[in-house]
Formats: structure tokens, C-alpha cells, sequence
């Protein structure tokens, strides 16, 4: 029995949708356990390595503390929740897939970075497991399955491209704020 056809029988796919927001848990535990002590040790390094685009959209990031940093991640898990709520609940998976792209994509940036600074950088752990395997399995059963389409990938991505500007320009100034 292969590992897919094993994954098929014993996961339903309301199982699978609810994972999104357990392996999200695992992920940001990782990244709130390092985060304030490790851009503590390296913002000296990241200040003289990284161009000065980087270094302003990250400032925000290289200050936060464990406190605000949670506050984050609470309010993004918080949508991660209402979209697979409306997913498992209604049907209705345009935001569920948009947070879905977004959470795949991430990875990339978690293994971009820690390739970029040549070491660990916190999330680039479990972005690498659970979340990369976990996101590649729910687009596979999402799509065999037929629950969704190619065309609703596509409207999740147009909606991630609309929806991801603004939130990080809310999640950054709310952080600016804090540090005022």
C-alpha cells in the first residue's frame, strides 16, 4: 500500500481541513519558543548582511518580543480557524485555499532565509515538517477529490495577492505602534 492510498483511508477530508490550524499550531510554537532570543543574537549580523529594503520591511520583525509577536500569530491563526470553519462548515473554500497558499509559500521563505544567513532561522524546522508535507497532501485530496478545481487555486491565489498587502501593512503598523 502506498503512503497516499494509506493517508486516503485513514484521514477524512474533514480531518485533513482541520489539520490546517494544528500544523499552523506546531509551526508558530516553533517560531514563538526562538524568535525574540534569536533576532536578539543576530540582529547585528542580519543588520550588515541584508540589503536595506530588507533591513526596513524587517525592522519590526528584528524588535518584536515574544509577547507581540504571539499577538500575530494569534490573529492569524484566528483566520486560519474562520477559513476552515467556513471550509468544513459551508463549503466554502475560496479563503481557506487563499490562507492554504499563503501557508505553502511561507515555507519558502522560512528555507530561503536560513539558506540566505548560511544557518537556522526559527520556523524553517517544521515549515520544512509538518507544514510543507501537510500542504502538498491537502491540495493533492482537495483536488482528486474534486472538492475544488484549478480555477479555485487560482481565485485562492488572486485573493491571497489582494488580501496578504494589506495585512501586512496592518500587522506592520500595528507593530510600529506598539513600539511607539
Amino acid at each position: 500500500m502506498s503512503l497516499l492510498n494509506f493517508l486516503n483511508e485513514h484521514i477524512q477530508l474533514v480531518s485533513l481541513l482541520w489539520l490546517f490550524p494544528v500544523t499552523f499550531l506546531f509551526h508558530d510554537l516553533e517560531e514563538l519558543l526562538t524568535v525574540e532570543n534569536w533576532a536578539v543574537r543576530h540582529r547585528d549580523r542580519l543588520d550588515s548582511t541584508l540589503p536595506d529594503f530588507f533591513k526596513k520591511m524587517l525592522a519590526s520583525s528584528l524588535r518584536i518580543n515574544t509577547l507581540h509577536f504571539a499577538k500575530d500569530v494569534f490573529a492569524v491563526y484566528t483566520m486560519i480557524v474562520v477559513a476552515t470553519g467556513l471550509a468544513v462548515f459551508f463549503q466554502v473554500y475560496l479563503l481557506f485555499l487563499a490562507a492554504l497558499h499563503l501557508y505553502f509559500l511561507h515555507v519558502f521563505t522560512h528555507i530561503g532565509q536560513a539558506l540566505y544567513l548560511k544557518s537556522y532561522t526559527p520556523g524553517v524546522i517544521t515549515a520544512v515538517f509538518p507544514v510543507l508535507p501537510y500542504s502538498l497532501y491537502a491540495y493533492y485530496r482537495l483536488l482528486s477529490e474534486g472538492v475544488v478545481d484549478p480555477g479555485n487555486l487560482i481565485q485562492a491565489l488572486i485573493l491571497m495577492l489582494v488580501i496578504v498587502p494589506v495585512a501586512l501593512f496592518l500587522l506592520i503598523k500595528g507593530r510600529n505602534r506598539c513600539a511607539d
